[in-house]
């Protein structure tokens, strides 16, 4: 399968998921690391009509290499999280608990004794804290703030009344650990909300 057939896979998957609504999110993947080159979903479709042909190959600033396709905005944040966290791929939906979870705790969300962190590759009695930063038009400064906070154990970015992204070896590793991190941060507010 290729790179564009698996991004447009993934797309119809969050797609239904309610995940990428509209023209919202974007997928990348890794095609080489010198120099880095990354395939990532064009600006502007329809996520679940997204097609093997929708994407287009970015440079490590998100810049369109020889085509006059656009990426999406925020092509240059996939490439940043590409090089610093040495992900193979990167996924970025507009998924509800996330954003709410941003919101509710903004200095990031510390998660704990949930089984389900194994999903996201971590272990059930670990503490792991999702790091939150304040969403920005311009990718330098999200990455910027992206890195400066980056743990190598923690494959996730909150953005605050954005969305989330989360990374992975390939676009399997990273939809797994999605899934697993969208149910702990529902969890998490749920939770919040039953005591309050």
């Amino acid at each position: 399968m290729t790179p564009g057939e698996q991004l447009a896979r993934e797309c119809a998957r969050y797609t239904q998921m309610g995940w990428m609504r509209g023209t919202s999110g974007n997928l990348s993947v890794v095609l080489q690391r010198d120099p880095l080159r990354l395939a990532v979903t064009v600006s502007g479709l329809d996520k679940g009509e997204m097609t093997a042909d929708d994407n287009v190959v970015i440079d490590e600033n998100g810049l369109a290499v020889d085509s006059e396709k656009i990426p999406s905005a925020e092509a240059g944040l996939h490439a940043r999280i590409a090089a610093v966290a040495g992900a193979g791929a990167v996924v970025h939906v507009h998924a509800l608990a996330p954003v709410v979870a941003a919101e509710y705790w903004p200095d990031g969300v510390v998660l704990r004794d949930l089984e389900m962190l194994k999903g996201f590759g971590r272990q059930a009695h670990e503490e792991v804290t999702i790091p939150v930063v304040p969403n920005d038009q311009d990718m330098t400064v999200l990455g910027d703030a992206f890195e400066k906070g980056f743990d190598p154990g923690v494959p996730a970015l909150l953005v605050a009344r954005h969305g989330v992204y989360v990374w992975g070896d390939d676009l399997y590793q990273a939809r797994h650990r999605l899934e697993c991190l969208e149910w702990l941060l529902r969890f998490k507010v749920e939770t919040r909300r039953s005591r309050s």
